[in-house]
């Protein structure tokens, strides 16, 4: 099979697996988390493509070590917090997208692994420019309730600590299981010091929920768009980026 041949089959692919990822956006429930698996399947059916194997990297237990994997690094690119947004890339970027996202949401955790590469690729080249909503979207869907809102929260303490990508990374990377324990404070301080965050102002930051207010914020606003599906969802200027186009993230930064 020919360079040309693969790349075409590898777009075809990767199209059908974004198409599987709306399909699951917003499920909640256990009809609809029989969509989610659907999906998974799916994208996961997909999985060799030129010799790469994607893996399912969710935890199957609360047992399982929340640990940032070993090839995370930063990003290239400025980081600021603003209120209960994360702003990723340079404020002269050709595009600007709002990404609605839950830790502990699935669809979201799949969109990471189609997209996340690219996404990352166009903001360091000083192409895309993106404003991360971590949402508490999910916040029932744990057992005990609360982990989404929990993440979100220490994901906005680690951009306080210079961190939020890596910790963003390392959160979907070890993703829970929907309906499962979700990781607790602890381990979410933890992972926090794994990655190099010293002091103790990321622990208070964690254990008071001191962004939860904001966070929580940020998923009223969205759904007050009337745009707002679920997550993950793709906004440019309020208005709802079609992820399922294989040619999106291209139209967007071309």
């Amino acid at each position: 099979m020919g360079g040309a041949e693969r790349n075409a089959r590898k777009k075809k692919q990767e199209q059908r697996a974004a198409k599987a990822v709306v399909a699951a956006r917003g499920a909640s429930g256990d009809r609809n988390k029989v969509v989610i698996g659907v999906a998974v399947v799916v994208v996961l059916a997909l999985v060799v493509v030129g010799g790469v194997i994607w893996t399912a990297q969710s935890k199957d237990s609360a047992d399982d070590a929340l640990t940032p994997p070993t090839d995370v690094t930063g990003v290239s690119a400025p980081v600021e917090r603003e209120g209960g947004v994360v702003v990723v890339g340079e404020e002269s970027a050709k595009a600007t997208i709002d990404l609605y996202e839950d830790f502990l949401c699935p669809a979201c955790g799949q969109f990471k692994k189609i997209y996340g590469p690219r996404i990352k690729q166009e903001i360091e080249a000083g192409t895309l420019r993106v404003r991360y909503h971590a949402l508490p979207f999910l916040i029932r869907y744990s057992d005990p309730e609360g982990y989404s809102r929990d993440s979100a929260n220490a994901a906005l303490c680690a951009a306080d600590e210079g961190k939020f990508w890596e910790y963003h990374e390392s959160l979907f990377a070890a993703q829970p299981e929907e309906r499962g324990p979700g990781y607790t404070k602890e381990e979410l301080v933890k992972l926090g010091t794994d990655l190099g965050i010293t002091g103790d102002a990321f622990k208070q930051c964690v254990d008071s929920d001191a962004h939860v207010a904001e966070a929580q914020a940020e998923l009223d606003a969205a759904k007050g768009t009337g745009n707002f599906k679920g997550t993950p969802t793709v906004m440019k200027d309020g208005q709802v980026v079609d992820f399922g186009d294989e040619n999106w993230l291209s139209d967007l930064v071309g």
